[in-house]
């Protein structure tokens, strides 16, 4: 508890012209910091925003809602609550996390707040170092849970590092804080809670403030990795350029520097980087060394990285794949290229003039798939469209969704800039189609 009100008080420094939004489950931990803050409010004055969602999941949901209501008018602060209507049942603690920040954000910006407070304790933290040792994670995950993490415009705190779970429920409990209990914290289907209850115990006993050792671990891991990200951002610079590695340069520097240029690489153009680890940045790293181009690796979400000539580059398949789109005058497809009708008699492969009858309308505008072939103008033979980009030099990158020009029978009719099928039209004055890529 000193150690909690010494960190707000001459760290943070709380003062009358801050605004503190406060996550608040009604459980006993996010109760014990709001019970805190509400002394140190009588003596520092600053402003208290409750943040509660109702996850609709449990019984008591709309109880705990209903007595934290009450809780914050007998104390005169404000509270605000969201509830989660529907989950997404692929994960639902993640997107229940999701849901809680992004909500606390729109209080953020709504109260123009400095500040937000968790109730993650230092148990939490112990599980979660462990967890993400055994599981494999980047040299800042490692860290764990922040004492502090800096926002654009505010700053996440979480005091409670400071205490361990059971003196949180006995401080409670001898100062009559009112708090409910979620019982699936003590359900061993959930992997954190095992960790909970079968090897925390055993640490504690070797030392009851072994939160304290983890918390000293963690800083000194978040103190390196901001010394280190400084020469990270140097290397990045260099060897990240046009949204591609440059693997030759990045090859040039310690292994150790290599795999964080890759993890900030991923962080920067990954929406979803929660189920990377350790092993994709390994995969990574022999991927490169290899250098072997149109080497590619599958990365969670469906992203790619693919090596293509000395340099290595996302894509990601789902992005512009399978689309198949009727040809009609100024359409745009997925990568750019338009079509337009045109009338007079342009020559070159960004032109085509057909005619009608001898192919089946209406035409069409896909990527290509699996098997597709060509048969050339001026030859008798096939040709696959793969071998076609291999000729013609088309980056493996792009190779997803470039576009071939189908008939209605998916008869191959051009492929645009590149090659011209036999149905192009020898005789332009017979033509009744021409159409131009740009």
């Amino acid at each position: 508890m000193d150690l909690v009100l010494k960190f707000l008080k001459e760290e943070i420094k709380l003062n009358k012209s801050d605004k503190v939004v406060i996550g608040v489950s009604a459980g006993p931990d996010s109760m014990f910091l709001l019970y805190i803050l509400l002394e140190l409010q009588k003596e520092l004055l600053f402003d208290i925003i409750v943040a509660h969602i109702n996850h609709k999941v449990r019984i008591e949901s709309e109880e705990e809602e209903k007595f934290l209501k009450d809780y914050c008018k007998v104390h005169n602060i404000i509270f605000e609550c969201k509830r989660i209507e529907e989950y997404n049942k692929e994960n639902f603690h993640a997107y229940a996390r999701e849901f809680r920040y992004k909500f606390y954000e729109e209080l953020i910006n709504k109260y123009n707040a400095n500040y937000l407070m968790t109730a993650h304790h230092g148990d939490d933290l112990i599980e979660t170092i462990l967890m993400r040792l055994t599981r494999g994670s980047t040299f800042k995950g490692y860290s764990g849970i922040s004492l502090i993490s800096n926002k654009d415009n505010y700053k996440i705190v979480r005091p409670l590092l400071y205490m361990t779970k059971s003196e949180i429920q006995d401080y409670n409990d001898n100062n009559n804080i009112p708090y409910y209990i979620d019982k699936s914290n003590y359900s061993s289907k959930y992997t954190r809670n095992r960790y909970r209850m079968e090897i925390l115990p055993f640490l504690k006993e070797e030392n009851k403030d072994v939160h304290l050792k983890f918390l000293k671990f963690s800083k000194l891991l978040e103190e390196s990795n901001n010394y280190i990200e400084k020469e990270v951002n140097n290397v990045y610079n260099k060897v990240w350029v046009d949204n591609k590695l440059n693997i030759l340069e990045l090859l040039k520097y310690d292994i150790f520097i290599e795999k964080l240029v890759i993890e900030k690489i991923l962080k920067d153009n990954l929406l979803n980087i929660t189920e990377l680890n350790d092993k994709h940045i390994d995969s990574i790293i022999k991927l490169i060394n290899n250098n072997e181009s149109g080497s590619e690796i599958c990365l969670p979400d469906g992203n790619i990285l693919i090596i293509n000539y000395n340099y290595l580059e996302f894509k990601n398949k789902d992005s512009n794949s399978n689309y198949k789109l009727e040809l009609k005058d100024g359409l745009v497809i997925p990568n750019g290229m338009k079509f337009i009708n045109i009338t007079n008699e342009e020559n070159g492969n960004d032109t085509i003039h057909l005619e009608s009858k001898d192919i089946s309308l209406p035409l069409y505008v896909r990527n290509k798939r699996n098997g597709d072939y060509i048969e050339l103008k001026g030859t008798n033979g096939k040709r696959l469209v793969s071998d076609v980009f291999i000729d013609c030099k088309i980056n493996r990158v792009d190779r997803y969704s470039y576009p071939v020009v189908v008939d209605s029978k998916d008869k191959i009719i051009w492929i645009p800039k590149l090659k011209k099928s036999k149905y192009d039209s020898k005789n332009h004055e017979k033509c009744d189609i021409i159409i131009k890529c740009l």
